[in-house]
């Protein structure tokens, strides 16, 4: 059979380089390109992919995910890899769920530190609250005005919101 490219024959790098720009719209658009062809399939597999894959926002991903153990596993496996969304989703669940301070607040650090916006101003927000840690208030003060000066807040705020409104639906 003769084969009319040799996309299969480029190197991981390309298809890993490919595979990130291709998950950057949606998760099906990654199951659609892993299904074509092996080398799909290993790009598909590298950490930044899982790190980079766009995530719905939680008003907008079905219930059904929360119970399918395929769903489950790939955003485990996201959570790992440290994608900056789901490391703040969890970090707002640690914080004011599960009552979890510390692990709650570094995982706001490590978001933040990936340049999640909503992530950065929830750890303004959590530093100026701190009773005992000047330096700490100082640093969220940074922060906030760092979000301001951008024209970030409403939307930070707003991001926020939804992802506790969700924890929470009937309390916020």
């Amino acid at each position: 059979m003769d084969r009319f490219s040799n996309t299969p024959f480029l190197p991981n790098d390309i298809w890993v380089t490919l595979t990130v720009k291709v998950v950057s719209n949606s998760i099906q658009d990654l199951c659609s390109l892993i299904m074509t062809c092996k080398a799909a399939r290993d790009a598909g597999d590298a950490n930044i992919v899982h790190r980079s894959v766009s995530i719905p926002p939680p008003h907008a991903t079905p219930w059904w995910w929360s119970r399918d153990t395929e769903a489950t596993r790939f955003f485990d496996r996201c959570m790992a890899a440290g994608h900056p969304e789901l490391l703040f989703r969890e970090a707002l669940r640690e914080l004011f769920i599960r009552r979890n301070q510390d692990v709650g607040f570094q995982m706001l650090i490590s978001a933040t530190s990936r340049g999640h916006e909503a992530a950065k101003y929830a750890l303004s927000m959590t530093l100026l609250l701190r009773r005992d840690d000047n330096d700490g208030k100082w640093k969220g003060l940074e922060l906030f005005c760092e979000l301001d000066a951008a024209g970030l807040l409403a939307d930070c705020n707003a991001r926020c919101f939804s992802i506790l409104n969700n924890l929470w639906p009937d309390e916020v």
